[in-house]
């Protein structure tokens, strides 16, 4: 039995597959104060307490240590005179026209930044060496300083690492968590490699404990989900959490690619909306990947999915700000208390609004296993409502529009300020609350078809279970002249480490004075001819005479995996029910359907298709049907 589970910030989505095919999905609460046993249960449950399975997670222990900034008491330490490098950073201004930005949030504390006498040049050469007794002043500094967590970011280690590797045999006694940055991002450029290295320590005792206590569960094979859209197993996991910062949503950008591969979509855009935040990402043929993101304003350089995040989702809050405007988001009501149409909440959500325009009843939510109070998510709208001095129902559609436009944003951020025309891709919508969504935002872009894949609501967690196993290996290339080398001494340790998998080669190039750099396949007679059509591809342009610069060499080890198998279902004959919904600016009737009761044969909307876990509006002028992969699509 293998088993993917998503933790979500208001569900957390349990997939099950059987040794004979079948699929079992189911959703728990989730629990912020003990996200652990919320996993545990499921885990039960899913087994019927017998255990044995092998578990994919993708969890936000990490993610939400940094966002809260409830991370470990970590200190850094670094080259002498570079103490204040995470708090100077680049200084690049994300405001450039505010006069009156808002301080940088810096995670390292300034008494808890040290310095090392110690130095390596730029080509690796080790000039001044730490002294044993530097050290141990160093291990008392830190004994006094009560330290749960220690990052060690040497100048130019990713070059050599002899200098860190000292330092951390000095403090290794002293029983802190330790990682170094030859380790955790041996690359070109010390801000960006010293504050994925102090985030890692950041989280790491948190993900060590977490994992820990799910270790508890004997039977399980726990293994993470990483941003790249691969898994590694709990062990590295905790050793590297930095790279499970997007271990979620790069579940679904998978799952949402090889869903639309079944029904021969290539080009499609990843349209997950939950209930506290909503990721988008963008798919060719493959996934998009950087090595260049932020998280809260903290850039993290480790091989990621590029998926951009807003503060939109089914829990998002809504409010009218000191000029009388509406606002949704990015504050969610979460798990706890949640929407007030849940039960407890007193705040008005996206939900909320769906609710008061009849597009979720009692029987939806779960199947009908959750409940949904009508009066009081009314009584959250009607609060709105006053103080923008409008109806009830208008101000739940305003809620929505508003809500929409957060995310349409999001989307033109990964396609438009990418290079790519929305209107060439299909949207692929998932999560709880995709579906509500997708018709509408869909025709403000332009886009004419729209795909709601069959465990929808779990789509991450299935994704978790289509990843294969992935390790990343990256060395400072920048100046040397042996690259093929260090190609193979990176391969030796991928080998070791991963002996069943399949290795590839890619590499970090530029134009010599271009301060950024593109990924590209490695070509060893030819490594620029790639990058000169990259080049091209993504700025319009390449300049084949112009000299090109190696900077960092990479290694992905690769261990494919068998995928689940996907079925439809077969389909049910029997009536739906008519209901009243508010759409288009006028209540109109709308058949409500369950997915297992449509056909092939296109029908007009507008309509409602109910999966456990999801809903799909289809909007009027839109049609729907569900092809032979069991994926709903909906054309204009």
């Amino acid at each position: 039995m293998r088993i993917g589970v998503d933790t979500g910030g208001t569900f957390t989505d349990f997939i099950v597959l059987h040794d004979d095919g079948r699929i079992q999905t189911f959703k728990l609460r989730s629990n912020p104060r003990a996200p652990a046993q919320v996993i545990l249960d499921g885990l039960g449950r899913a087994t019927a307490g017998k255990g044995k399975a092998e578990v994919v997670h993708g969890s936000t222990v990490a993610t939400n240590a940094l966002l809260e900034r409830k991370g470990a008491r970590t200190a850094f330490v670094t080259t002498a005179g570079f103490e204040d490098l995470l708090e100077i950073g680049r200084q690049n201004r994300a405001e450039l026209y505010n006069l009156t930005p808002a301080p940088k949030r810096v995670l390292a504390e300034r008494s808890l930044c040290f310095g090392v006498r110690e130095r390596a040049y730029h080509d690796g050469t080790i000039a001044l060496r730490p002294s044993a007794a530097g050290l141990k002043r160093l291990a008392d500094k830190l004994r006094r300083a009560r330290v749960r967590s220690v990052a060690i970011c040497f100048l130019h280690a990713y070059q050599n690492p002899a200098n860190e590797r000292a330092a951390a045999d000095a403090l290794r006694r002293e029983g802190v968590y330790l990682c170094c940055s030859h380790e955790v991002s041996p690359e070109f450029r010390e801000y960006e490699r010293s504050s994925t290295t102090f985030v890692n320590a950041y989280v790491g005792p948190l993900m060590e404990a977490y994992l820990s206590e799910l270790a508890r569960a004997r039977g399980y094979r726990v293994t993470i989900m990483q941003s790249n859209g691969g898994f590694l197993s709990a062990r590295d996991a905790a050793r590297h959490p930095v790279r499970t910062v997007l271990s979620g949503p790069a579940g679904g950008v998978v799952g949402a690619l090889e869903a639309a591969g079944r029904s021969g979509f290539r080009r499609v855009l990843g349209f997950d909306m939950g209930g506290t935040s909503t990721d988008v990402s963008l798919a060719d043929g493959a996934p998009r990947e950087t090595t260049e993101a932020m998280v809260d304003g903290l850039p993290i350089r480790v091989p990621m999915l590029d998926i951009h995040t807003v503060g939109a989702g089914g829990g998002s809050i809504a409010r009218v700000d000191a000029g009388g405007l509406l606002r949704v988001g990015p504050e969610s009501a979460g798990a706890e208390p949640g929407p007030a149409c849940y039960g407890i909440g007193m705040e008005a959500t996206v939900t909320d609004a769906h609710v008061v325009l009849g597009r979720i009843d009692a029987r939806q939510l779960l199947g009908g296993a959750m409940t949904i109070d009508l009066d009081r998510a009314e009584a959250a709208v009607d609060r709105i409502a006053q103080k923008l001095k409008l109806d009830r129902v208008a101000t739940a559609a305003g809620i929505l529009r508003v809500a929409n436009a957060n995310m349409e944003r999001a989307i033109r951020v990964v396609s438009v300020e990418r290079g790519h025309d929305p209107r060439d891709f299909a949207l692929l919508a998932f999560g709880g609350s995709g579906g509500l969504h997708a018709c509408e935002i869909a025709g403000e872009l332009g886009i004419r078809t729209v795909i709601v894949p069959e465990h929808a609501g779990a789509l991450s967690a299935l994704g978790m279970l289509m990843a294969d196993a992935v390790r990343d290996y990256a060395g400072g290339a920048l100046g040397r002249g042996d690259i093929e080398s260090r190609f193979e001494a990176l391969e030796r340790r991928a080998r070791r480490e991963s002996p069943h998998a399949e290795i590839e080669r890619s590499a970090d190039l530029r134009y010599r004075g271009q301060s950024y750099e593109l990924n590209v396949p490695w070509n060893r007679r030819d490594p620029a001819a790639p990058f000169h059509r990259e080049h091209a591809k993504v700025y319009g342009y390449a300049t084949p005479d112009r000299e090109v610069e190696i900077v960092t060499i990479r290694v992905r080890a690769r261990q494919r995996l068998p995928k689940p198998r996907l079925t439809r279902a077969p389909i049910e004959k029997g009536p739906s029910e008519t209901r009243r919904i508010w759409i288009d600016g006028a209540w109109k009737p709308a058949p409500v359907w369950r997915r297992a009761q449509l056909t092939s044969k296109p029908s007009p909307g507008p309509a409602l298709v109910l999966d456990y876990g999801s809903t799909t509006l289809v909007a009027a002028g839109w049609t729907y049907r569900v092809d032979r992969a069991g994926n709903l699509v909906l054309e204009s």
